[in-house]
């Protein structure tokens, strides 16, 4: 399978055109979104919108500047092929992607805990995709010039679940970068976006 994965676009119009154009090509099997693709929620339904019209399944999460709202939920109820996968999973193919957004500013998370541990019951032993908002601690994504500022928690769930891939955002300054944990890679993806492809 490929897909298309971008993060903190921010509302960039001239982005998502970009973005949606590459969805729409042959070789794109779905899109997913790891949070601020909206500035503090403007600009939300343009982007459902926009990805609903690729004829592409498009799979987002909320970021910080999508929190505390349900525009998200609504607006993928709303278009045929638009999902929120905010602490939801959904299994492609052989893989199960499993989406937790919002935050990005905690190091620890006491319900991704909560959540982590149901998910681990579900689906340890399985190839897992995991999207968050913000990164994992202690990898060159979250690393910035006061030091690691990532996710304990997402770091913990990682080392027990092995996943085959962790995708986040958040950190401007880590667009681009790709690391490891374990054998997990581990990626943020940028506005511009990257290209996936799992076997």
């Amino acid at each position: 399978m490929k897909f298309l994965v971008f993060t903190d676009l921010h509302e960039d119009k001239k982005g998502l055109k970009e973005l949606a154009k590459r969805a729409s090509q042959d070789d794109i099997d779905f899109v997913v979104a790891t949070g601020d693709i909206s500035n503090f929620g403007r600009g939300l339904r343009n982007v459902f919108e926009t990805m609903n019209k690729t004829g592409k399944k498009f799979f987002a999460i909320p970021g910080n500047h999508e929190e505390g709202s349900d525009a998200m939920e609504l607006f993928a109820g709303e278009f045929e092929h638009c999902f929120n996968l905010h602490k939801r999973a959904v299994k492609i193919e052989d893989y199960i992607f499993l989406g937790y957004g919002g935050g990005g500013f905690a190091s620890e998370d006491a319900e991704f805990r909560k959540i982590a541990r149901d998910w681990y019951g579900k689906y340890n032993g399985k190839k897992i995709v995991l999207l968050t908002h913000g990164p994992p601690f202690n990898t060159k994504l979250d690393k910035l010039k006061q030091g690691h500022v990532g996710n304990k928690d997402y770091r913990k769930f990682i080392e027990r679940i092995h996943p085959k891939l962790a995708i986040s955002g958040h950190l401007h300054e880590t667009v681009g970068f790709v690391d490891k944990i374990d054998s997990t890679k581990v990626i943020n993806p940028g506005w511009d976006g990257m290209v996936i492809e799992l076997k």
